[in-house]
């Protein structure tokens, strides 16, 4: 009989990589991977990965099973990696995630901010990162989307692998000394990257640094940051901005849960053999275009613009 494969989950797509721009040396010379299923979506996307092993290696159930845990399909368990910071050797594996925020009742009903959760997944829909923001009571009521935050990244072990640090800043562009910034630490307290707001007139553009601030990518979003039935797609650069290496995408969900809820879906996608470091910085540019642009969908405050 055939081996069963497992479904992709909904969203997804087996359809191979498409041909997109020249990326830069060292990186792999196809297009992140394609986009399907989503108006708007363009040539971005996700694909399934193959999760199996040679025939013939032995390799124990732990590593090559996905774990289930209270319901929730995790991600197998991959071996340490040398180099490699403890816990981020499952994005060593993957060039495409989903990030989906959960939707929390208490803040549909009487719009009390709380903190944000969210699931990190891969293509076939495992649970790779669970992330939840640790912020007080009054900073997120009166800070609102311009909040400063932490966000604690755990695995299924139950292990805090990520920690994204967002200080307080201008949101203004009478301010351009003064804009916003993430740090991303891994393991905790150990920076990795930061993410830094560039100035600009009309269009929200961000520069991913190293730990040792050296900039490695650049990111270019809409003019407009609304969305109206269509994706919203943030372009992940090299860093003279002449080839595209990935796409940070805020996925439309539907009239309903875009009036009336701040919970968002992103896909991201990335080189396989970038950095895992530089992975996990992009993830963290995901969350601070999120609170920076999307936080407040159910609300006039609902932000429009890189200013507003």
């Amino acid at each position: 009989l055939p081996a069963h494969k497992p479904a992709p989950a909904p969203g997804f797509s087996n359809t191979n990589y498409a041909p997109g721009d020249q990326v830069p040396y060292g990186y792999p010379q196809h297009a992140p991977g394609t986009y399907q299923g989503i108006a708007g979506a363009g040539s971005y996307g996700f694909q399934v990965q193959a999760m199996g092993v040679p025939a013939g290696l032995a390799v124990p159930p732990i590593q090559n099973q996905p774990i289930v845990k209270e319901g929730t399909i995790w991600m197998p368990i991959p071996p340490p990696l040398p180099n490699c910071p403890t816990g981020l050797e499952y994005l060593t594996q993957i060039d495409q995630i989903l990030i989906h925020q959960q939707i929390e009742l208490l803040e549909i009903l009487t719009g009390f901010e709380t903190n944000n959760k969210y699931e990190i997944k891969n293509t076939l829909g495992q649970r790779v990162y669970f992330a939840a923001e640790d912020t007080d009571c009054c900073t997120r009521n009166c800070c609102g989307p311009s909040r400063p935050f932490t966000l604690r990244i755990i695995d299924n072990l139950g292990h805090e692998v990520i920690t994204l640090q967002r200080p307080l800043r201008c949101s203004s562009c009478c301010f351009p000394c003064c804009l916003q910034e993430l740090e991303v630490q891994a393991p905790p307290g150990t920076p990795v990257g930061y993410v830094v707001q560039n100035w600009h007139a009309c269009l929200p553009k961000f520069t991913i640094q190293d730990e040792k601030r050296m900039d490695m990518l650049k990111i270019t979003g809409p003019c407009v940051v609304c969305s109206c039935c269509e994706d919203i797609n943030f372009e992940v650069k090299s860093v003279d901005e002449t080839s595209t290496v990935g796409r940070i995408s805020k996925q439309w969900t539907g009239l309903l849960k875009e009036a009336f809820t701040d919970a968002d879906n992103f896909g991201i996608t990335f080189p396989m053999d970038l950095d895992v470091k530089m992975k996990a910085v992009m993830i963290g540019a995901c969350f601070l275009i999120d609170f920076m642009f999307f936080e407040h969908a159910g609300d006039n405050q609902q932000r429009t613009g890189v200013w507003q």
